[in-house]
């Protein structure tokens, strides 16, 4: 039975890294940075590039950031090794996956994409350029496309700071590899929280012995 969870697990990082990997170097390949396509007057595809975290976050360095992912990225599969090992309910071990498969999706940009790709300023990108990429190994910025502006008003001038200015939710754009990981943590705070901890107490028991 564990086999099957295990490889339950492995189709979904699989299909996610596939669909996020597909969309991102399409867009890359066919759009300028911040062109947008509109979908629906509360749904675009808008390009724009993430030097930081999830939805646009800039926080630390583009290294520092690179590497930590990688760090984080690495204990996450480790983890995701153990709960199919010790045959975890599968909805909890799909969550894990798609957190995983979240984390390597922009993993993916950061690592390669400065190099296989140039810059998207004015011009549409060229796959393995020449002249070299936009950036160097561990650079690369995450492609970002999925914009959703579900209200956009003016606040009133009555509003203390902010009154009289322009307001839009939801304004982050983000990407697939971003969604994986806000469901797979969604879901693991609502149906999985008591299970995420007695695992992680467990993982922490087993190593200290």
């Amino acid at each position: 039975m564990k086999y099957s969870k295990g490889w339950g697990a492995v189709l979904i990082i699989i299909l996610l890294l596939l669909l996020d990997q597909i969309l991102k170097i399409w867009i890359k390949t066919n759009m300028q940075l911040h062109e947008s396509y509109e979908v629906t007057s509360w749904f675009y595809i808008y390009f724009t590039e993430n030097p930081g975290m999830a939805f646009g976050i800039e926080v630390i360095g583009k290294l520092f950031l690179s590497i930590f992912r990688i760090i984080a990225v690495s204990f996450i599969g480790y983890y995701l090794y153990q709960i199919v090992k010790k045959n975890y309910n599968f909805w909890f071990i799909a969550c894990i996956a798609l957190i995983f498969a979240g984390a390597i999706g922009n993993i993916i940009d950061s690592v390669f994409y400065g190099v296989i790709f140039d810059h998207s300023y004015n011009q549409v990108a060229s796959f393995m350029p020449e002249s070299g990429g936009y950036a160097g190994w561990l650079h690369g910025k995450v492609v970002d496309m999925f914009y959703f502006p579900l209200i956009q008003t003016v606040l009133p001038t009555w509003v203390p700071f902010w009154g009289g200015e322009e307001f839009v939710f939801f304004r982050p754009i983000f990407n697939i590899a971003d969604s994986a990981i806000c469901v797979g943590v969604f879901f693991l705070l609502i149906f999985h929280r008591h299970t995420l901890s007695a695992s992680l107490s467990k993982e922490v028991k087993t190593d200290a012995n």
